[in-house]
């Protein structure tokens, strides 16, 4: 087997099934399986699967694992000598995962590879970045970022770069990232403690930390639906972002990094709760009333925490998360490729 596409849905009945298509009627030359890991869908995915794809293998874990255990559970059962992660909410270009596997093959120094990412409208979408650090998290915090034109290093983009050619990346978005097996397996996967958000990055730096770098191809693409701002701020959503930001800096950076994170996610809150507040007496919209009623809560969430003993103990305040907004889309289960 050449290559194993590991897919976790979590009630996505409405994209799955033209993903799940896109793969059988795009791919030609590779040998291939797709594994399902279905995290207590509810609305009709899994029957729907069996019935259209009847070769796709369905893991039923029965209950909402989260991204990270999620895959887990499918890459424990891959059998290809790629493992390519995908989201349930995009569509592969045709010919795209031969031309990815082509590519792979003629690099056997690589130990994961990425490739292009559009949104639903045919925009680029940004899928590869550098390395989260303290440093490029002062010069997002402060809008900053016009000035790393002329210091490329501090930004958190490749910008001007928009994925045209072939380079080294530090991580590639978890909605459609490939590794080898071999070497998935010898790290175990990904990082169980990242319910959501930061485990691909993790996972890429542990490749890279083997000694094998990430290759980024455009000679594979796909659209994803859900990597745009639909207007909607969930609370719990960034909240969970914040969880884990804080357990990435103290994995790589410590309990000082963790310490510094939090003072920088304030900064940034508050920040952009100044700007939009202004613009929103301005030109008042629910978007942005949203927005700003996700800042007030990832405020108030951040100044309460204290980050070490969350990562540490698990201990973190008991605040109001209650999001009139929140949807029942994606959140826990697919992979944005931006943030907000």
């Amino acid at each position: 087997m050449k290559l194993s596409i590991v897919i976790i849905c979590w009630n996505d009945r409405k994209v799955i099934e033209d993903c799940l298509r896109s793969i059988f009627d795009g791919t030609h030359a590779t040998e291939f399986e797709v594994i399902v890991s279905d995290n207590g869908s509810t609305d009709g995915s899994i029957e729907l699967i069996k019935k259209q794809f009847p070769s796709v293998r369905m893991i039923e874990n029965g209950a909402n694992l989260g991204f990270a255990r999620g895959n887990n559970v499918g890459i424990r059962e891959a059998q290809g000598e790629y493992v390519l992660i995908l989201n349930p909410d995009t569509i592969v270009g045709e010919g795209s995962l031969d031309r990815w596997i082509e590519f792979a093959d003629a690099h056997p120094e690589a130990g994961g590879f990425g490739c292009r990412v559009f949104n639903a409208d045919g925009t680029h979408q940004q899928s590869a970045r550098p390395f989260h650090t303290l440093l490029r998290e002062w010069v997002r915090a402060l809008g900053l970022q016009p000035l790393t034109r002329l210091v490329p290093r501090f930004a958190d983009t490749y910008a001007p770069w928009h994925g045209e050619t072939e380079r080294q990346i530090d991580w590639q978005s978890g909605c459609c990232v490939m590794f080898r097996r071999d070497l998935l397996q010898e790290l175990h996967g990904f990082d169980e403690q990242f319910f959501y958000h930061f485990e691909e990055v993790d996972l890429c730096k542990r490749v890279w930390n083997t000694g094998h770098p990430i290759l980024f191809t455009p000679c594979a693409s796909i659209v994803h639906l859900g990597g745009q701002s639909v207007g909607r701020f969930p609370i719990r959503f960034a909240i969970e972002i914040n969880r884990n930001r804080y357990r990435y800096y103290y994995k790589y950076f410590g309990r000082q990094g963790a310490r510094r994170a939090r003072r920088i996610l304030l900064i940034h809150f508050k920040a952009r709760q100044i700007g939009y507040g202004l613009l929103n007496r301005l030109r008042p919209s629910d978007s942005l009333q949203s927005r700003l009623t996700m800042y007030r809560a990832a405020i108030r969430w951040n100044r309460l925490v204290d980050p070490i003993a969350f990562v540490e103990n698990g201990t973190e305040p008991s605040v109001d998360l209650s999001d009139k907004n929140a949807t029942n889309s994606n959140q826990h289960s697919g992979r944005q490729a931006t943030q907000s």
